[in-house]
């Protein structure tokens, strides 16, 4: 099994493209109080006593000040860097303002009305006011709010490449370059002379001018399509270019909603972890907060298959499943094809009538033979699948929001590992025998379904992938927009 040791974030989690930072459960609700048997009084415990709002001093109302105006901008909290920021000018006002700002920077901007349903990810409910009040009569306020951002390598990597975008959008950005045919070696004219600004915006090592496309230029490219997750081939064809063509507005707005995203992490996480990348449709395996493993994945297609993102945890391995076809599929995709395709390909009806659905057998099983247990209100999870064509593409969100694995027999054996009566030989034996077999974990697992689109490498380069879901602008926009909201009711 998983070994258990230190807690730390290891730096080449943001290597892969899987292996991204870990957002907190949303907390189970209290339950309702029940009635009480008669004659029993129902004890009522008196709510605490709100704290009074601390009072500051001169000094302190300066520093708040410009910390607050400061760290709005270099932590995303807002877009705009044009309009100069009115803070309260009464007492009062600036620490509900500085309050408001360390709960967003500690846990995030969102309120829980702004998270979409299959955002199944939120922070853990946290007061500011008794440690403000502390760090405050202790006159250490500066480095309490510091202290309050996400501790991890990743979200400073962001906040240096969100300073350094803002910096590219105020000198002007990049200009589009033009559509036409693939730009390769030996290619001349305007557009590689447009190629060339294009990419020295972003790297260093791109001579600016020149209308030819030499060996270096093509080392550029690649460079260039490693940063954006596409298949370096070192030719500009239609993907390169829209990845090159995105404006820097949206790449920054981009690199705010992962920076939200870091802040609804935990402050600790299991060492021992599957992490799944919906967005690179890519998979990750810490032990020991190590990364041991990682493959390709398929997620969930855009439009209605999207996979939720949510953290649980893995409890048992299936062997041999069979898949339970869902109501909707089955209706749109499979009863339609008539009943000598669902028995050809191994379909069992159950049931008759409105109340009838689809099994298909462990033999002809979409989810190959291994599938991998979480609890969830999505009625997702990892899978093997018998269809190996998809992993070969960079573009891999395929499903119906289920993840599918590369490496499915991989995973099953170090999960099982160290188990006295799962051996590899047993294991063989099972599979073999074709029989559907539920696996308990010994420990479980924990399992993280995340959505990461920009992250900063060691070097201090900002990566980008695609939003294929559009969640990056939506949150960007819903930060945006309770930052307003929030700075006009703090006046």
């Amino acid at each position: 099994m998983f070994a258990r040791t230190g807690p730390h974030l290891v730096a080449a989690s943001l290597m892969l493209a899987a292996a991204m930072p870990v957002l907190a459960q949303t907390a189970a609700p209290s339950p309702s109080p029940s009635a009480t048997p008669t004659g029993t009084p129902l004890q009522v415990q008196p709510l605490p006593t709100p704290l009074p709002l601390p009072t500051v001093t001169p000094a302190q109302a300066e520093q708040l000040r410009r910390i607050i105006v400061q760290g709005r901008i270099a932590h995303g909290l807002r877009y705009s860097t044009q309009a100069a920021e009115v803070l309260p000018a009464d007492d009062t006002g600036l620490v509900r303002a500085a309050l408001d700002y360390a709960r967003a920077i500690h846990i995030g901007r969102l309120d829980t009305a702004d998270f979409q349903q299959d955002w199944a990810l939120r922070p853990a409910a946290w007061d500011p006011l008794p440690e403000f009040t502390r760090a405050l009569a202790e006159n250490r306020l500066a480095q309490w709010l510091a202290d309050l951002a996400p501790p991890y390598e990743g979200y400073e990597t962001l906040r240096t490449g969100l300073a350094r975008y803002r910096l590219i959008e105020a000198a002007g950005g990049w200009s589009a370059i033009p559509a036409g045919p693939d730009m390769i070696v030996g290619s001349t004219g305007p557009r590689v002379a447009a190629l060339r600004a294009r990419l020295a915006v972003e790297d260093d090592g791109v001579a600016r001018l020149g209308t030819t496309f030499d060996a270096e230029l093509k080392e550029a490219v690649i460079r260039a399509q490693r940063r954006y997750g596409l298949n370096p081939t070192g030719t500009v064809s239609t993907g390169t270019l829209g990845a090159l063509n995105v404006p820097v507005e949206a790449r920054v707005r981009q690199i705010m909603a992962n920076m939200e995203r870091w802040r609804w992490m935990p402050k600790s996480m299991p060492t021992d972890r599957v992490q799944v990348n919906i967005a690179s449709a890519s998979v990750a395996v810490f032990e020991g907060d190590r990364p041991v493993m990682s493959m390709r994945g398929v997620t969930g297609k855009p439009g209605g298959g999207e996979t939720p993102m949510l953290v649980s945890n893995i409890h048992s391995v299936v062997i041999n499943p069979p898949w339970n076809v869902p109501a909707g599929i089955a209706a749109r995709e499979l009863f339609p094809k008539g009943e000598a395709y669902l028995a050809r390909n191994g379909f069992k009806i159950i049931g008759t009538g409105a109340n009838r659905r689809l099994q298909q057998q462990p033999s002809h099983s979409a989810l190959g033979k291994f599938k991998f247990d979480f609890n969830n209100p999505f009625a997702v999870y990892l899978h093997d699948t018998p269809t190996k064509g998809t992993f070969s593409r960079f573009d891999r969100l395929a499903s119906h929001g289920c993840i599918r694995l590369e490496r499915p027999a991989d995973l099953a054996n170090l999960l099982i590992a160290g188990d006295p009566v799962w051996t590899p030989e047993k294991v063989a034996e099972t599979l073999a025998g074709g029989k559907t077999t539920r696996v308990p974990l010994q420990k479980q697992v924990a399992v993280y379904l995340l959505y990461w689109t920009a992250y900063g490498s060691a070097s201090g380069t900002m990566n980008f992938r695609g939003d294929p879901y559009n969640w990056d602008k939506t949150l960007a926009s819903k930060i945006e927009a309770r930052s307003a909201t929030q700075a006009q009711s703090a006046r």
